[in-house]
């Protein structure tokens, strides 16, 4: 019998979990908020023209609604190694497991958060993130296609995010 993991998806998780998923909610993480603070090197960006992607960054009073999934049975391990190999890349990231609000209920949650004292943390102005995003591009795609789907597939679930919704229609008028 395997204990359940549960992974909470703020960004590209959401629409990529990269591992069978057996259920899925929506789910809300109390003190942190959903934000481009972290410069992308690997993924939407390079070394020479960093791009950002979306990390939780603490705040007080903050809060941040995403998903919740819960891995299929049996495999653990490897969502696990496959999470791991995708989000600590390089490092700026810190896994933590943290408590998730449900319509059911807390769970338990891996959660990727932002470590605010690697050199990849950042923070900027909307309009600074806006014309990072509209230019940059890395291993996975460009910054903007990853705003886009987030913000799309956000708004399927019915999950309000003003700034990113925002973002999304500034990049669109940069592009």
């Amino acid at each position: 019998m395997h204990a359940s993991l549960w992974v909470f998806g703020y960004g590209s998780l959401i629409w990529n979990p990269g591992f069978p998923v057996a259920e899925r909610r929506i789910a809300t993480l109390e003190g942190w908020h959903r934000s481009f603070c972290m410069r992308s090197i690997h993924h939407r960006g390079t070394v020479e023209r960093p791009g950002l992607v979306l990390a939780l960054d603490r705040a007080e009073g903050a809060a941040c609604t995403g998903v919740a999934f819960r891995v299929a049975p049996g495999a653990e391990a490897a969502a696990l190694a496959g999470l791991r190999e995708r989000e600590l890349v390089s490092s700026a990231y810190l896994e933590m497991t943290l408590p998730v609000a449900t319509g059911t209920g807390f769970v338990d949650a891996v959660t990727y958060v932002i470590d605010p004292d690697h050199a990849q943390y950042c923070r900027l102005t909307r309009e600074a993130q806006a014309r990072i995003i509209a230019r940059a591009a890395g291993g996975r795609g460009t910054n903007r296609d990853y705003l886009w789907a987030t913000t799309a597939h956000l708004a399927e679930l019915g999950i309000a995010d003003p700034d990113l919704d925002w973002l999304a229609s500034r990049v669109r008028d940069l592009s």
